[in-house]
């Protein structure tokens, strides 16, 4: 926690250094492979590889089901007998019309919707339908949610199912087809998120190239106002900061003008808590209400910012100098704007590889079947093949006991183990994602360390210093980088225990639980950003001194708690400033969205797509657009945090004097020293 010491053989990174953390480094690689055969494994089950998970959508086997629980969904029965089938029924059809039938295609049709086992179509209807080995009708329903559900519509008014209003239980009666909606009650939740679902994604077809434009626009303009931030960073950051508000400015009176258009009009009046939750959002627009609170929350924010632009009018100066050596560094090393992408990538694959086998995981139970009877029976509850069940001593032994459908899942070790590997597999990917992150941030802080630790800029710069670092960074410091990810990854996977936990106990009435439920959930919170926080750091002390990552973590605390003034002022406005650049290219690019989805630009307004909710594309292009901006400011992020770690270790290694220079630029000198030190001669 001291000063370092002067050493005169200190130039900057160490380029002679050995490897940290060696033992989770192998840690790590042990747990990879493992990941490698978890998702081996759960491709195996659940691909199909074995016999069972994905197979021939023609089977209707128990092992392949497509739908189940037919008998419960799309009957009127008090059987609870589910079967899984290969499609869901497609007329209305009786047991006693289909065995009278004089053609056997009717019989054969309906055999596909009794129990497996069920063979002897010569068997009396009554012995059948008392054995509940067939339905006693079937309905025309619609596969949903591997369920069969009456397929319910309404024409004029009318409630039908099948374009019937009544139907024939199987019993003797005729009954109205209103009664199935008691059955499909439930569903209704479901279906709706369906149809809401159905219909975004068809926004989605008709809109994905005018997405795809709008985060090109979104991509352009973040690197115009980089590069632009490169030569004229005092002049952008104060027309930055005018944009901003000129844009928020223009929200407020966007808003306020649609507050007075619906004055007076039919229902504009109604309170969003009258109205509730509606999936078409638009209904929303359509209120006074919802334009006030918009026009609230950016007025909100107008205000706040303009105080905070108020008080740190001096401190936003220094911060200008400050971005204005960011800009000459990552001019130096170019290619640094375009790492953000590798990082992505290499999230993509940790995304595509956890969600191929968290999906391979889930899909791997197996339908079990299980012994059911009335009476008493010796073998109740045991597990039965459909197939081998009329032949066994089960059937001897109790007459009236049934082989059903009890539940997915599975008896063998692996499906026992198997929501431990799902729990292995969201820990890995949390472990994965942490580090690819974590690399980024050594890669660019060993760069943008180099530049700084320079006496000559840039003549004393190694000839490629991003891939140095990436190199460095790869070769000795893989064990800290899967340490600091690590650490990060076990608070993580704690919170979203949490989260599940509080999700379960939801319905329950323990207060107590559920306030200390909230105390985790706000302290594990709170945790994870220090932790991330000190991460950043600790990275940036690895590139600049290759030390492990305990001692990097301790020495950027200490060196920052020494710093604190200068960290609060300087490289907070740094991150204001940051945010105000995200949220002037969001903002214009929102808006330009908004007025060409809401068919607004006279000149494109029969270009844009008939959509059914326009906010569906509209926030697409506002989210990436978000994420675009982000990686272009991370790079600039990293280099402020990088620079201004090195100017702190650079105060406390020299004193300006010619035996003991400053490493920091004369213009960095002249604002950062300006009433504390004299700057270097």
């Amino acid at each position: 926690g001291t000063p370092q010491k002067y050493d005169p053989t200190f130039k900057g990174p160490i380029y002679d250094r050995g490897c940290t953390d060696v033992i989770c480094c192998v840690l790590l690689l042990v747990a990879i492979v493992g990941y490698v055969v978890v998702g081996v494994v759960g491709t195996y089950w659940g691909g199909g590889l074995h016999g069972g998970g994905f197979g021939d959508g023609d089977s209707a086997v128990p092992s392949n089901p497509e739908h189940c629980g037919i008998a419960a969904a799309s009957t009127i029965s008090s059987s609870p007998t589910q079967i899984c089938v290969s499609q869901c029924p497609d007329r209305y059809l009786t047991y006693l019309s289909a065995y009278g039938s004089r053609t056997p295609a009717e019989l054969e049709y309906y055999r596909q919707f009794c129990v497996p086992e069920f063979k002897n179509t010569q068997k009396a209807p009554i012995e059948v339908l008392k054995d509940k080995e067939c339905p006693a009708m079937i309905i025309p329903s619609t596969p949903l949610a591997r369920r069969c559900f009456p397929a319910i519509q309404a024409k004029k008014g009318v409630i039908m199912v099948g374009n019937e209003t009544t139907y024939d239980d199987g019993l003797g009666h005729r009954r109205n087809v209103t009664e199935l909606l008691e059955g499909a009650k439930k569903a209704n939740v479901v279906l709706e998120t369906r149809q809401l679902a159905m219909k975004i994604f068809e926004d989605y077809t008709v809109s994905w190239y005018w997405i795809i434009i709008g985060l090109v626009i979104a991509m352009v303009a973040s690197l115009i106002f980089i590069v632009l931030l490169r030569f004229l960073a005092g002049i952008m950051v104060w027309v930055m900061i005018v944009m901003v508000i000129l844009v928020l400015g223009y929200g407020i009176f966007h808003c306020y003008m649609e507050y007075a258009k619906l004055k007076g009009e039919a229902g504009s009046d109604v309170s969003l808590k009258d109205l509730g939750f509606q999936t078409d959002l638009r209904v929303y627009l359509h209120l006074r209400q919802t334009w006030l609170a918009f026009m609230i929350i950016l007025c909100v924010v107008e205000v706040v910012i303009i105080l905070l632009l108020i008080f740190l009018r001096k401190r936003i100066l220094i911060a200008i100098a400050l971005i204005k050596e960011a800009s000459r560094a990552v001019g130096h090393i170019m290619m640094s704007l375009l790492y953000p992408l590798c990082t992505f990538f290499l999230l993509c694959l940790c995304i595509a590889y956890w969600a191929s086998t968290a999906v391979f995981l889930s899909t791997s139970n197996e339908a079990v079947y299980k012994v059911f009877n009335e009476s008493a029976c010796q073998f109740s509850g045991q597990t039965c093949k459909p197939e081998t069940f009329n032949t066994s001593n089960v059937t001897k032994l109790c007459p009236d006991a049934q082989c059903l459908f009890a539940f997915y899942g599975g008896e063998t070790a692996y499906h026992k183990y198997l929501i431990i590997l799902q729990f292995f597999n969201v820990f890995m990917f949390f472990w994965l994602a942490n580090f690819v992150i974590a690399l980024g941030q050594v890669t660019l802080a060993g760069a943008f360390a180099s530049y700084y630790w320079a006496f000559k800029k840039p003549d004393d710069m190694p000839a490629f210093p991003l891939f140095s670092a990436f190199g460095r960074a790869l070769r000795y410091h893989t064990g800290s980088l899967a340490f600091g990810s690590l650490i990060l990854a076990i608070v993580q996977v704690i919170r979203v225990i949490l989260e599940y936990l509080d999700h379960r106990l939801k319905a329950a009435d323990n207060k107590f639980a559920k306030f200390l439920l909230g105390c985790l959930k706000c302290c594990f919170w709170c945790l994870e950003k220090f932790i991330k926080f000190l991460n950043r750091n600790a990275y940036i002390m690895i590139a600049i001194y290759g030390t492990n990552f305990c001692t990097s973590a301790r020495n950027a605390f200490f060196l920052l708690m020494r710093n604190i003034i200068r960290v609060a002022v300087l490289d907070k406005v740094t991150d204001f400033l940051f945010f105000l650049g995200k949220l002037l290219i969001v903002g214009s690019v929102g808006i330009l969205a908004f007025f060409f989805f809401t068919h607004r630009i006279k000149l494109v307004e029969d270009t844009a797509p008939p959509l059914n909710y326009y906010w569906v594309p509209i926030l697409t292009v506002i989210v990436g657009s978000y994420l675009i901006a982000h990686g272009f400011f991370s790079v600039y992020g990293m280099c402020v945090d990088t620079l201004f770690l090195c100017f702190c270790e650079d105060l406390e290694r020299n004193d300006g004097s010619p035996e003991r220079p400053y490493y920091m630029s004369p213009e960095l000198s002249e604002i950062l020293l300006k009433g504390n030190l004299e700057p270097s001669k």
